[in-house]
């Protein structure tokens, strides 16, 4: 061994062939407290702009502020006052029903599938029809939401467009916003919000290695038979981040209800964010609708518990 080289081990492992205390590796909570200071900044900006706003909602909803009148400027601490009024009230579990059904009519069900099956589509047709679909499609969902209303408005009134199409073919037209309000606004909200999931498939599938798409082919699989054993499999992580986020911004929707119906005729098409949005600033009492906001956000909570756990990665 050279002299280089025996010197050049020995800085390296010390003497006796130990390592130097000094470049010990940090273990333990000691680690653990390093690697969260680059992290820091983030976790500060999310307890005050984040956490900060949920904790103060949620205190609120245990007062009786209001804004207007001897409550607006100082507010009482009144317990569980507002959420027992809650749960007495009967807008509340129609509010929680039409919820629901627009959650689900108007993205976990219907866009999902439109989705897919436009991703489909313009995975398999030419350029020039690819470029047609796409181009339509994403028009509405780059829209401003203010916008899409005003434009879903227009479409189902009593003198809008879809009664003048249907009185070219003999079909008497209606007033969608007054006689079928949640349908309106349920085809208004799938009309704006399928983009974004038919993007966001369309990027999953091109993903899928044609080979085994092209050994089920040869296998005998037919069309149908690939996407629902073949496809749909590989891209269920896709599939469940998608209907995480589009429940969680479908549940929170208020300006193309509130453009379109304003929660009408009556309360038939009054969702959670309408409920909240009438008793905090229509009817002044603000810890009322924070109460109802908080569960909205409960409700929220659940349901990103339940896409959460189905993104666990399976275990083999």
């Amino acid at each position: 061994m050279t002299t280089e080289s025996l010197i050049s081990s020995q800085l390296v492992s010390g003497r006796g062939g130990r390592k130097p205390k000094g470049l010990r590796p940090l273990r333990g909570r000691a680690a653990r407290v390093l690697r969260m200071i680059p992290l820091a900044p983030a976790i500060a900006l999310m307890a005050i702009f984040l956490v900060g706003p949920i904790v103060w909602s949620f205190y609120g909803s245990f007062t009786n502020a209001a804004l207007t009148g001897p409550h607006a400027n100082q507010a009482d601490f009144i317990g569980v006052a507002n959420y027992v009024k809650l749960f007495g009230d009967p807008v509340f579990p129609l509010s929680v029903a039409l919820t629901v059904i627009f959650v689900l009519g108007s993205a976990v069900v219907t866009q999902t599938i439109l989705g897919l099956g436009l991703a489909l589509v313009m995975q398999r047709a030419n350029r020039a029809i690819s470029s047609i679909v796409g181009t339509i499609v994403v028009a509405a969902w780059v829209l401003p939401e203010i916008v899409a209303a005003f434009v879903s408005y227009a479409y189902f009134s009593k003198d809008g467009t879809l009664n003048q199409i249907l009185a070219t073919v003999g079909i008497p037209g209606v007033n969608w916003l007054y006689t079928y309000p949640m349908v309106a606004v349920t085809l208004a909200n799938l009309w704006r919000g399928t983009a974004f999931s038919m993007m966001i498939y369309r990027a999953a599938l091109n993903d899928v290695p044609p080979e085994i798409t092209e050994a089920a082919e040869i296998d005998g699989a037919g069309g149908l038979k690939r996407l629902v054993f073949v496809t749909v499999p590989m891209i269920k992580q896709t599939i469940n981040t998608t209907l995480m986020l589009i429940t969680l911004s479908t549940l929170s929707v208020f300006t193309l209800i509130y453009v379109m119906t304003s929660g009408g005729p009556g309360n038939l098409s009054t969702t959670l964010p309408i409920f909240a949005y009438k008793e905090a600033f229509k009817f002044s009492d603000i810890g009322y609708g924070t109460a109802i906001a908080t569960i909205m956000l409960l409700v929220g909570a659940v349901f990103s518990i339940f896409y959460i756990r189905a993104l666990r990665p399976e275990k083999d």
